[in-house]
C-alpha cells in the first residue's frame, strides 16, 4: 500500500525546538495534517515514514532530555500537553510519540558518558516492553538476553528497543541487589539486532506497529542495561520508576476531546428528520453536550492538577518512598479513570450521531476503536486498582509497579 503523504504538505522547521513552548506549538500545528493521514495510518497498521519524520520534526521524541545536556528538560505536565495536541491529529501517532520519547527518561539511568555516546542524536526513539518477558543470563561484561515481548507500540521505527527481564547467573535466578527474590533490569538493543514479528492485525490503534518482537542470545553490555531504582546520571522526577506512565493520559485526553469536537460541529449542522428540528435547540443534544463536557473537563483538570501537584512535590523529594500513601496512589488512578472516562465519552457521541457514526469519512468509528483498544492496556486494568487499594491498607499489592515499587 502507498506510504505517500496526502492532502496538505506537513510542516517543516529543520531546526531542533528550543523549549517546552515551541515543541507544543510544533505538535498543534502538525495535528490537521496528521487528522488528513489517519486513514493511511491505520491502513498501513504502523506509523508511515513520513509521519515519523513529521513526529521527530516537532521536537517530542527529545522532550525528556535535561537542559543540563542540551535537551528541552519538559516537565511531565509538558510533555503530557505535547501528547495530547498530537493525538487529538491521530491517538495512533500521539500514542507512538509518548512511547518514544521515553528515551530521555531512560537515558537517565545509564552512565552519563554511555548515554550521551548512544544518545548524541536526541531524536532518537526508543520503543519496548519494561515488564520482564525475557531471561538475562550474566556472562563476562554483560549479559546473553533471549525473550519474546509483546505490545512494541513504535518498534518498527525505533532505532533502539528496550525489554525487561530477569537476571539469571550459571542458570539460576538472581535475587535483587536489594534483597528481593527476583532481580529485574532493562536491556537496550539495537534495532537491527531484533527480530520484529507481525502481530499486530487489531481493531484499534492499528496505526501504532505494536508488533511482538524477540532475541536469542543475544549479547548486552553491561553499560546498556540498568534497574529501574537506580538511575546512574541523573535526580529528580525524571528518573523516578513512574515517569514513563506519567504522560499517558494525554493520549485519551486529546482522543476525547477531539471526539467532542467533532460531535459540535456536527450537531451544529444537523436536524431532526420529520420535525426539522435543529440539534442545536434541541434539549436532548443540549444536555447531552453539557454532561459530556462535563465529564471531559473533570478528567483533564484531575490529570493536570495531579501532574502539576506530583511534580512540585517530587522535586522536594528524594523518592517515591517520601511520599504518603495517598500521594503514591493518586496518579495511577487519575491515569486509569482518564482512559476509561474518554472511551465512555467517546461510545457516547458514537451513540448519538447514530448511524451516521458508522460511514466513512466520519472518524468516530475509528476513534470508538482506538479507545477500547488503549483501555485494553495494562495501566487500565483491575490490578492498578487494587494495587491503590492494597497500599492503602498495608496490603500486597497485585501489580506493584503501578505504585513506581520496582524491587
Amino acid at each position: 500500500m502507498s506510504d505517500t503523504a496526502t492532502d496538505t504538505e506537513t510542516p517543516h522547521y529543520g531546526e531542533p525546538p528550543r523549549d517546552a513552548s515551541e515543541i507544543l506549538k510544533r505538535a498543534k500545528a502538525l495535528a490537521p495534517w496528521l487528522r488528513e493521514q489517519s486513514d493511511r495510518i491505520e491502513q498501513n497498521r504502523r506509523l508511515p515514514g513520513d509521519v515519523v519524520e513529521a513526529l521527530r520534526d516537532t521536537g517530542v521524541f527529545r522532550m525528556a532530555f535535561p537542559a543540563s545536556w542540551g535537551g528541552p528538560d519538559l516537565t511531565s505536565p509538558e510533555q503530557t500537553e505535547v501528547v495530547e495536541a498530537l493525538a487529538y491529529g491521530d491517538p495512533s501517532a500521539g500514542w507512538c510519540a509518548m512511547i518514544g520519547m521515553d528515551t530521555g527518561i531512560y537515558a537517565s539511568y545509564l552512565d552519563e558518558a554511555t548515554a550521551k555516546e548512544m544518545f548524541a542524536d536526541q531524536d532518537q526513539i526508543t520503543a519496548g516492553l519494561i515488564l520482564p518477558a525475557g531471561k538475562a543470563e550474566r556472562v563476562p561484561g554483560g549479559y546473553r538476553l533471549t525473550g519474546r515481548w509483546r505490545f512494541g507500540s513504535g518498534v518498527t521505527h525505533a532505532e533502539w528497543v528496550i525489554g525487561g527481564a530477569l537476571v539469571y547467573r550459571d542458570g539460576e535466578k538472581e535475587p535483587s541487589p536489594t534483597g528481593g527474590p527476583a532481580h529485574w533490569r532493562q536491556f537496550f538493543m539495537p534495532h537491527e539486532q531484533v527480530e520484529i514479528i507481525d502481530t499486530w492485525t487489531t481493531t484499534g490503534l492499528a496505526g501504532s506497529g505494536s508488533c511482538d518482537y524477540t532475541v536469542r542470545d543475544l549479547f548486552v553490555p553491561e553499560a546498556r542495561s540498568f534497574r529501574l531504582s537506580e538511575p546512574l546520571s541523573r535526580k529528580g522526577p525524571q528518573s523516578l520508576p513512574d515517569a514513563v506512565l506519567r504522560n499517558m493520559p494525554g493520549v485519551p485526553l486529546g482522543l476525547a476531546r477531539a471526539a467532542l469536537d467533532h460531535f459540535r460541529e456536527a450537531a451544529s449542522q444537523r436536524t431532526i428528520p420529520g420535525s426539522g428540528e435543529r440539534w442545536s435547540d434541541n434539549y436532548r443534544m443540549q444536555f447531552a453536550l453539557g454532561e459530556l463536557e462535563m465529564r471531559y473537563k473533570s478528567i483533564r483538570h484531575a490529570v493536570y492538577g495531579h501532574l502539576d501537584r506530583q511534580w512540585e512535590r517530587l522535586s522536594s523529594v528524594e523518592d517515591l518512598d517520601d511520599l504518603a500513601p495517598d500521594e503514591r496512589v493518586e496518579g495511577s488512578l487519575i491515569r486509569l479513570h482518564a482512559f476509561r472516562e474518554a472511551r465512555a465519552i467517546v461510545t457516547r457521541v458514537y451513540d448519538l450521531l447514530a448511524s451516521s457514526a458508522i460511514y466513512r469519512p466520519n472518524p468516530v468509528d475509528r476513534w470508538l476503536r482506538d479507545a477500547t483498544t488503549m483501555c485494553q492496556h495494562i495501566v487500565t486494568q483491575d490490578p492498578f486498582i487494587q494495587s491503590a487499594g492494597a497500599h492503602l491498607l498495608g496490603g500486597r499489592p497485585e501489580f506493584p509497579y503501578s505504585l513506581g515499587i520496582v524491587d
